[in-house]
């Protein structure tokens, strides 16, 4: 069972970044293979939707962080060994392996599953409970008979004569390829949990604790965006009593910076990986969309306007269904005019708080829709503070209970100079 999301949802947290800027994939991205890399890949686009599988893969990976265990192969074993099982065999040209190449992805292969069993049977990897499902998957490939002459002809330590090479080809090759195939599978994986413990170790990230699906539940403690240094923490709690969020603060308060965080975390803790956190829970989910950064729907000649009242519409007909899902709006309905933004927030907000099985975030200039609010029970208010110092606003990017009218957008404007270059030009 996956997270349901889209592709708004994992551009607005830069899931994997833009051109050359770097992503959340990229903090998590230690793995020495390039089979390792591809395999994380496919876990960012596809988060868990089960409690059990979620705690699961936490679990093994908070072991594998414990033991500080490192990666037991040179990246080159598995170079030599990709090219000699794979090369051209999706091409309707192939080219036969020269004789070196041959000998080079045997020798490799040998290495391979003689390194392979030293670490299944070292005494710190048969401790590890959480492992266990895929420790026993590698013992029973390495118990095959058929590689027992690979194993005791050992890793590097004699020159294989050219009929044993080409003995262990057809093997390799031919009769046990598909073995070989899985073997690797099973170290791609124990790449990625001995990448993304790295990344919990060198970091400090926390393991969230998934609950049963249902009432929903979210609470962070000192929660921040992975990509900062420095950051300021939040505390956030959400449940049946408190399931939408109201979020108010002024232009570069931190809105959007917290509201990213919060739901990076959310995204990442379906996966089972470790969060930037002091701490974590929260209810399993059937799905997470966010609407920070909407384009304009240009191909269909749709408004900015247009293209949130078509978000909107999605989400409420994925509620329809009954789903448990995370829905965030940042500044919902920006592209419209004040008294129809007002209005229109004010309805949907409504509309999302009566989903009791489900968790909102909606952020806002707008704070009369905010005050409106208020008569809803299960409504919470937080905002992102702004201090003035003489005539320049400081951020304290810490929550607050309430709702803010701070408005310091013409004070920007003003301390910029703009209206003082307007009106007598660039100064030299």
């Amino acid at each position: 069972m996956y997270l349901q999301t889209d592709e708004q949802t994992i551009d607005d947290l830069g899931i994997f970044g833009k051109r050359d800027g770097h992503g959340i994939y990229d903090i998590y991205n230690n793995a020495h293979t390039r089979g390792g890399e591809a395999l994380l890949e496919v876990l960012f686009k596809s988060p868990l939707s089960d409690k059990t599988a979620i705690n699961q893969r936490s679990n093994t990976i908070a072991q594998f962080m414990k033991a500080n265990l490192v990666f037991p192969f040179d990246a080159s074993i598995f170079d030599v060994t990709e090219k000699y099982l794979f090369q051209n065999i999706n091409e309707q040209h192939q080219t036969q392996l020269s004789e070196k190449e041959v000998q080079n992805g045997v020798s490799a292969i040998i290495d391979l599953l003689h390194l392979t069993q030293i670490f299944v049977e070292r005494n710190d990897v048969q401790q590890l409970s959480e492992y266990i499902n895929e420790r026993t998957i590698i013992e029973k490939i390495l118990s095959n008979p058929a590689f027992e002459p690979a194993l005791k002809q050992g890793a590097g330590k004699n020159k294989i004569s050219y009929a044993a090479v080409t003995a262990f080809d057809s093997l390799f090759r031919a009769a046990q390829r598909i073995h070989l195939e899985n073997l690797l599978k099973q170290l791609y994986q124990l790449d990625v949990y001995i990448a993304v413990a790295r990344t919990a170790t060198d970091r400090g990230f926390v393991f969230p604790r998934a609950l049963s699906k249902g009432k929903p539940v979210l609470a962070l403690e000192g929660v921040y965006h992975p990509t900062l240094t420095n950051a300021v923490r939040n505390n956030v709690r959400m449940d049946e009593q408190q399931n939408v969020i109201f979020l108010t603060g002024a232009n570069m308060a931190g809105k959007s910076t917290m509201l990213r965080s919060l739901s990076t975390a959310l995204y990442i803790a379906h996966m089972g990986f470790p969060v930037a956190a002091n701490s974590m829970e929260f209810s399993v989910l059937d799905g997470l969309y966010t609407t920070v950064n909407l384009p304009d729907n240009l191909g269909i000649g749709a408004s900015h306007f247009y293209a949130e009242v078509l978000r909107v519409k999605k989400m409420a007909s994925e509620l329809s269904s009954g789903k448990s899902l995370f829905i965030l709006f940042d500044e919902l309905f920006r592209g419209t005019n004040v008294k129809d933004a007002h209005e229109a927030t004010v309805a949907v907000t409504r509309g999302f708080a009566g989903k009791s099985n489900s968790l909102f975030i909606i952020s806002s200039h707008i704070v009369e829709a905010g005050e409106e609010l208020k008569q809803q029970p299960n409504i919470g208010f937080l905002y992102l503070p702004t201090k003035m110092k003489g005539h320049a606003p400081e951020y304290t990017y810490t929550l607050e209970k309430g709702i803010t009218d701070d408005r310091h957008g013409m004070i920007i404007i003003r301390n910029e100079g703009i209206l003082e270059t307007l009106k007598n030009g660039k100064k030299a």
